[in-house]
């Protein structure tokens, strides 16, 4: 420790023994482990222990070095870790410089191979709250074992421990799905979560799926997609197009020649801009894409002349008082041939495990039946039919997590 330069370890004494003590059904990994050698879970628990208050981002008399980013560098010993290319895909995109040293098998018996341990250094100029969160959620995205049972517990803290660098990670499904220890149900949580708002919609379309795990966000965008290129229209408006996740896979088709992306938030058409790189675009594209600013529930000129329109997980934004004017917008002025609208299906929620809307700007969430009631209701209402599919992994009880209307007329 000097004026200029501290050092600060922590170590870990963990008794096989304990780890055992009182369980059933146990195996042989349970009583010869590696879990008394290695940077695995328990290390992120001690981190949130000893050094709660730095990850809370307190300094007590000194807070603007905890505010500053600082020269830090952290060495994590015999980290279990067989994918040596993903430390540098995970940590440097979070800023921090990489090197690892890895562990070879006997020389006399090379088929036995790496070890699969490393002893893994980053550096770079972080924030110490920012060094310590990436270290509590990424060691055991590497171990993939941890110590205690995963819930919904478990999507929350890494929404909490990651708001500020997990939703444009490029590795964010690599990183949630090995931290939820691949659990469908609550990695499908997390993206919704992320998705849900604007601000932070996750974009993992072009991710690689690890072990066939494709988010429910993921799948319902194609479903969509897929839906509305099965109609044969060339021109689709996106109503609460957010950052352009699915206005992304209708510019990639060439069927479509005039797509639109219209949402209420300033802020989320800047976002769709940027990463649709409209800055850049060519002519060509300027010529079928096209954003703007909008409310769906106030009548506007430029949301008419489209063959189909999507309202994708947007209607539970609406206050239920301005549901008429909605409707009057979409189905009695604006009007296009297709409509296509999903919702979350407000029964999946006990497979969730939660008793509350999914996302705290909901203003309601529909039941299956309350959803085809109000659907069948608007349809006959403006001259429309409509046909019903879920999407997602659908629950004999509960049903799937999204519902879809697909609203046609002549």
């Amino acid at each position: 420790m000097s004026p200029e330069r501290t050092t600060a370890a922590l170590l870990l004494d963990i008794d096989p023994i304990s780890l055992v003590r009182g369980k059933r059904g146990l195996g042989l990994f349970d009583y010869v482990n590696d879990r008394s050698y290695v940077s695995s879970s328990f290390m992120s628990t001690a981190i949130s222990k000893v050094f709660g208050t730095a990850m809370s981002g307190r300094g007590d008399d000194h807070q603007e070095l905890a505010d500053s980013e600082l020269d830090l560098s952290a060495t994590i010993t015999m980290l279990p870790c067989k994918e040596h290319d993903k430390l540098t895909a995970v940590f440097a995109p979070l800023g921090y410089q990489v090197s690892y040293y890895t562990f070879e098998s006997d020389e006399q018996h090379p088929e036995w191979g790496d070890f699969g341990y490393v002893n893994l250094t980053i550096k770079g100029n972080v924030r110490l709250r920012d060094l310590l969160k990436h270290l509590y959620v990424l060691i055991p995205v590497f171990d993939k074992q941890k110590h205690y049972w995963v819930d919904t517990d478990e999507v929350e803290k890494l929404l909490r421990m990651g708001q500020d660098w997990l939703p444009d990670h490029p590795e964010r499904q690599f990183i949630t799905s090995r931290y939820l220890k691949r659990q469908r149900r609550l990695v499908d949580m997390v993206f919704e979560r992320l998705a849900a708002g604007s601000a932070t919609e996750a974009d993992v379309l072009t991710e690689p799926v690890e072990q066939g795990v494709r988010p429910l966000f993921q799948r319902r965008l194609e479903d969509v997609f897929d839906t509305v290129k099965a109609t044969g229209a060339t021109s689709v408006i996106d109503l609460g197009c957010g950052e352009g996740n699915l206005l992304k896979l209708f510019i990639a088709d060439s069927q479509f020649r005039s797509i639109t992306g219209v949402d209420v938030s300033t802020l989320a058409l800047k976002r769709c801009s940027n990463r649709l790189n409209m800055d850049e675009a060519g002519e060509s594209m300027l010529q079928r894409i096209r954003l703007f600013q909008g409310s769906l529930t106030y009548k506007d000129e430029r949301l008419r002349g489209y063959q189909v329109a999507c309202v994708v997980e947007v209607i539970e934004h609406i206050d239920p008082p301005r549901l008429q004017a909605f409707e009057e917008v979409l189905f009695g002025y604006a009007r296009p041939r297709t409509i296509v609208l999903t919702t979350p299906n407000s029964e999946y929620n006990a497979v969730y495990q939660i008793d509350t809307h999914r996302h705290e700007d909901h203003r309601f969430e529909w039941t299956r039946a309350q959803f085809h009631q109000w659907a069948v209701t608007t349809a006959e209402k403006y001259g429309y039919t409509v046909r019903f599919s879920g999407i997602g992994d659908d629950d004999e009880v509960h049903g799937p997590p999204t519902q879809m209307g697909v609203f046609t007329c002549e």
